[in-house]
């Protein structure tokens, strides 16, 4: 089995609190945990608890490296954090760093790719939710998420290709979106949408 058994959620969870203040931050691990679970459930579903895990730490390190100025160090940074908590584990090690290719690791895994595009999806999501006039993921249906998709200057920030790379799964750029739409809403609250 791929992964490290020892490495729950809750020590995960515990090793996010530690290490992430932000608030933000804190609220795109858990949205980018539910994609991935949902993700997991149709491509690994016996991976589902651990691809959960693989985006709760995707970015720990936002807040402990300076990838402003070198992207490059992000991914890699959060390893070493991993490593000084005590986790060993180069599934979970390979997926943080193929989420920013930048860190020199190209996705070739299921997980590799889902991590890739469930990153910048769940800020596309939640970017389309921010347009609506209260605000709230509930409101959002899944047409306007297509369509702001085709809209390069919408949410120009979330890279498109990483979303597109779902594809290399098997699945399809419109599942990964109705995913995240449907496992963000579960979570509405506690991610503030």
């Amino acid at each position: 089995m791929a992964g490290n058994e020892k490495l729950t959620r809750e020590r995960a969870h515990e090793i996010l609190m530690k290490y992430m203040e932000g608030e933000n931050y804190i609220t795109h691990s858990y949205a980018v945990e539910v994609i991935m679970k949902g993700l997991a459930k149709r491509l690994e579903p016996d991976q589902v608890e651990y691809w959960g895990i693989v985006g709760l730490l995707h970015d720990l390190d936002e807040e402990h490296c300076d990838w402003q100025n070198d992207l490059s160090v992000h991914g890699p940074t959060s390893i070493e954090i991993l490593k000084k908590e005590g986790i060993e584990d180069e599934v979970l090690f390979e997926a943080i760093k193929a989420h920013n290719p930048k860190s020199g690791k190209k996705a070739k895994t299921n997980l590799e790719y889902a991590i890739l595009a469930a990153d910048p999806m769940s800020g596309f999501v939640k970017a389309v939710a921010q347009i609506y006039p209260d605000k709230k993921i509930a409101s959002v249906k899944k047409k306007s998420i297509r369509k702001r998709f085709n809209e390069l200057r919408f949410a120009a920030g979330a890279n498109r290709d990483y979303m597109e790379a779902i594809e290399f799964t098997g699945l399809r750029l419109e599942d990964l979106m109705d995913i995240a739409l449907e496992e963000m809403t579960e979570i509405a609250d506690q991610i503030g949408l």
